[in-house]
């Protein structure tokens, strides 16, 4: 696939890891946006992200790095970083290194994840990662869904396709007919890109003559920038979904799905059973197929919209441009209060 036209390297939290693969004393190495980078976590529980190499004789700190305490050391001449990249430490100096300061990013950790904020101009973070239970508005929490790490999730690494592509299938009611093989009429009751995070929802009928008052199903979505997207179904499967798209580099992406699974009546196990697997496995089955077109799809653009796609699609096109260094507004955008 060439090179894609837009920019893989657009201003947002996209999602590295999730949180259970980071555990205390950890040091998890990984490549994003064309960089080598570890996460690591310390003995107080909190989450780093560094790039990789020590700023000392540039040791790469996912080979042989170590946390202690609150400090990751490096593994070629012991000199200790703190999570601000900071050295801290020369063990055979009287005196740290002021001067030199490893990369590090802004780091949250929400709904099982661990984000971090990408900037290309070092801008500190505008917005936030909306919380799947509290951002709905609805009284659900944790404790109504069945645990989703590891076993309601999917990882795909490597794939050509851009986090665009995901935000843009939000607003693609013509799709479901044919690649998830539904009876569905979507019908778009909100489309909100007056800021940085924005809001999708649609109403889901059976038979395109239901009257309104038989509508009983549909989804509500929230995304934060373009790596980061929660859903909410309602009468349908009570399901939470986290689709998060990262760029590894000028061409791929890595792929996160996560599926939360209301429990059913009087089963507050600690472990997702079978039920919430088969339910999870066919959310999962859905979005699979939408990534299967997506990793050999071509940005088209201008795109051939039909009249009916032309709103949805303009509308969502306008609000990602100013995710990108070419195209971000001058001052940093403010975020809506969501709903």
């Amino acid at each position: 696939m060439a090179k894609p036209p837009l920019s893989m390297e657009p201003t947002g939290w996209f999602q590295v890891a999730w949180c259970a693969e980071i555990p205390v004393g950890a040091v998890h190495t990984m490549k994003y946006f064309g960089r080598e980078m570890v996460a690591w976590r310390t003995a107080s529980g909190q989450v780093a992200v560094f790039d990789a190499y020590c700023e000392h004789l540039g040791a790469h700190l996912g080979y042989g790095g170590r946390v202690d305490g609150e400090n990751l050391v490096c593994p070629f001449h012991g000199w200790e970083w703190n999570r601000e990249g900071r050295n801290v430490c020369i063990p055979y100096e009287n005196h740290p290194n002021k001067g030199r300061r490893i990369r590090s990013y802004p780091v949250a950790e929400r709904n099982e994840a661990v984000w971090i904020w990408y900037d290309t101009a070092g801008r500190a973070p505008y917005f936030e990662v909306p919380d799947i239970f509290t951002a709905f508005g609805d009284d659900r929490t944790a404790a109504d869904y069945y645990p989703p790490v590891p076993a309601a999730t999917l990882f795909r690494p490597g794939l050509e396709l851009h986090p665009q592509y995901v935000m843009e299938n939000g607003v693609d009611f013509a799709h479901f007919k044919f690649v998830h093989k539904t009876p569905f009429v979507p019908e778009f009751t909100r489309h909100d890109f007056s800021g940085p995070v924005s809001y999708v929802d649609f109403t889901i009928a059976f038979d395109e003559n239901v009257r309104e008052d038989q509508v009983g199903s549909g989804v509500e979505s929230i995304n934060a920038g373009l790596g980061c997207s929660i859903t909410k179904s309602w009468g349908m499967v009570d399901n939470r979904t986290m689709p998060a798209v990262t760029p590894v580099d000028d061409r791929t992406c890595d792929v996160r799905f996560t599926v939360w699974i209301g429990r059913k009546p009087g089963d507050d196990s600690p472990e997702i059973g079978r039920y919430g697997k088969t339910m999870a496995g066919f959310v999962i089955e859905q979005f699979d197929a939408d990534i299967e077109i997506w990793s050999h799809q071509r940005y088209s653009d201008p795109p051939a919209l039909s009249r009916k796609e032309f709103d949805g699609f303009t509308a969502l096109r306008k609000w990602a441009a100013q995710f990108y260094p070419d195209g971000a507004r001058a001052e940093q955008p403010t975020e809506r209060s969501p709903r």
